[in-house]
């Protein structure tokens, strides 16, 4: 079966747009699933304030490292911006047929937390990572929290 990426010009709202950057193909010898990468933007003046992007599918990786992933641009946080950004992105997770994703962060990590139950999140355990994860080998993190987003029921 071969996957195929969607159009994104429909990822907008009156404060905000997803610009795609590229999209990435599955790499099953990394384990990596397809992936769409986009910057965040002020539809008032096409200013980047952010990068997200979407992974699409499930397996161990994006258990652990979630579906969804963004940064907001210092001078640009406590706009609401990634949790924004999630809310668009949860439209193209829909077309594809996820019936839900996932995004993690640190236990510490405060104001992503925030964005996750910003964005609908529930908070579905706060795990142990494997060892020979991403995040534990290169970040020397060993907990991670995991929100969960059911797409049924997500406007």
């Amino acid at each position: 079966m071969s996957f195929m990426f969607f159009d994104t010009n429909d990822l907008l709202t009156e404060e905000i747009f997803l610009k795609l950057t590229r999209t990435s193909p599955a790499d099953p010898e990394k384990n990596w699933v397809p992936a769409y990468h986009f910057n965040i933007c002020r539809a008032s003046d096409g200013c980047e304030v952010g990068k997200c992007d979407l992974r699409i599918g499930y397996n161990r990786n994006t258990y652990f490292g979630g579906n969804i992933g963004y940064a907001v641009h210092e001078n640009f946080r406590g706009n609401h911006y990634a949790g924004k950004a999630c809310l668009l992105l949860f439209r193209l997770a829909r077309k594809h047929e996820m019936p839900y994703i996932y995004i993690t962060c640190a236990p510490d990590n405060f104001a992503s937390r925030k964005t996750c139950e910003y964005a609908g999140g529930v908070l579905e355990s706060i795990a142990d990572l494997p060892e020979d994860s991403d995040i534990y080998i290169l970040e020397g993190r060993a907990k991670e929290c995991i929100y969960r987003f059911n797409l049924q029921s997500v406007f």
